[in-house]
């Protein structure tokens, strides 16, 4: 699918450019929301016996966007308070800071919304490609996100907003700081085969 949309994009420009020697990186992005009203991971417990854990009923939340390239293990990631075309805007912005000059990044990311609206601008160096409905099993970002939550951001309970996006990015830094991790969860052979 890569391989064809970058002919076309070629041929549209009227040079072709064999795949091969185009400087291409795929990257994976989603967004999670983490809210105080937390997820329960699961614990290792005493057969019969029931442990306690911390749940919190109140609904302040924000969001983390993150794009990974497990080729590399480099990752992006903002946490905003919502998630619209602006926020999705100032991601993408953040993604084509880090793409390597002269390469072009390939975004894989799911059809929400916001990610396919008339009035998004997206950067020179990305190119948007949307994964199928309904397949989130397809988009690694997602045992990111678990990843994260059974790690570092559940079994907590949040003091306030502010909380929510301290820790937000410090897990986040903490994730990408090990490049290994990016490749270990985020690689998919099916992924590379061109």
């Amino acid at each position: 699918m890569v391989e064809a949309k970058a002919r076309r994009a070629a041929e549209t420009n009227r040079a072709f450019v064999p795949v091969r020697d185009l400087n291409l990186r795929s990257r994976w992005q989603d967004e999670a929301r983490v809210r105080q009203k937390n997820t329960l991971p699961r614990r290792w417990a005493r057969r019969g016996s029931r442990p306690s854990a911390p749940k919190d009923q109140r609904t302040a939340h924000a969001y983390i966007f993150g794009a990974i390239c497990p080729e590399k293990g480099k990752g992006a990631g903002l946490v905003m308070p919502r998630c619209d075309t602006s926020a999705i805007y100032e991601h993408l912005k953040e993604i084509s800071r880090i793409v390597d000059p002269g390469a072009h990044a390939v975004l894989i990311l799911d059809g929400a919304g916001w990610h396919i609206a008339h009035d998004l601008v997206v950067p020179d160096n990305i190119t948007l490609l949307t994964l199928p409905a309904c397949a989130p099993e397809l988009n690694p970002v997602e045992n990111v996100w678990q990843f994260l939550r059974d790690n570092w951001l559940g079994d907590r309970i949040f003091t306030s907003y502010d909380d929510i996006l301290d820790r937000c990015c410090e897990a986040w830094k903490r994730f990408v700081a090990q490049p290994w991790l990016i490749m270990s969860i985020g690689l998919r052979k099916w992924a590379y085969r061109l």
